[in-house]
């Protein structure tokens, strides 16, 4: 087996080795998704999470309240548009103002991943994460541990025969 160098190097990669399990993540999160027959990124979910909870947003509030850049905001909510989950309105107190909401499609988008599968995902993740005790790398280390184990869709899984929603 190779050696895990990230691992090795400690706190000198911490950066790396918490976007490494970030993005393992968000990938076992978006085969939970698609095998929900949901045509949505798990990228997406929180620009739509933060649209519903804001009501109609501005470009430059909707990038503070998820804490990315504003060009990064302005992608997301481009694809969730042709997506047909989110729609541009015009601020009815200045027309130069643009302002993001949820379309109907992103409405209905919202309330199944709300029913369906973000309670079963926390869950499993919240279940990931329990064990986890003393110092950071440690926990790291066994987080990756845990999803090497078992992967999020099994923890999913799980969760929906132990107790359907």
């Amino acid at each position: 087996m190779v050696d895990d160098v990230v691992r090795a190097l400690g706190h000198l990669s911490l950066g790396t080795r918490l976007r490494r399990i970030g993005e393992q993540l968000q990938s076992e999160t978006q085969r939970i998704l698609d095998d929900g027959g949901l045509s949505v990124q798990a990228s997406q979910c929180p620009v739509l999470v933060a649209v519903e909870r804001l009501g109609p947003v501005t470009i430059g509030d909707l990038a503070l309240a998820l804490g990315i850049t504003q060009p990064g905001a302005t992608r997301a909510v481009g694809l969730l548009v042709e997506a047909g989950s989110l729609e541009v309105l015009k601020s009815e107190g200045d027309a130069r103002v643009r302002l993001v909401a949820l379309a109907p499609a992103g409405k209905a988008l919202v309330a199944r991943l709300r029913a369906e599968l973000w309670p079963r995902i926390d869950r499993a993740v919240a279940e990931l994460c329990r064990p986890l005790a003393g110092p950071l790398l440690d926990q790291l280390d066994a987080l990756e541990g845990a999803l090497r184990d078992i992967p999020l869709p099994e923890r999913v899984a799980a969760l929906r025969e132990e107790s359907p929603l």
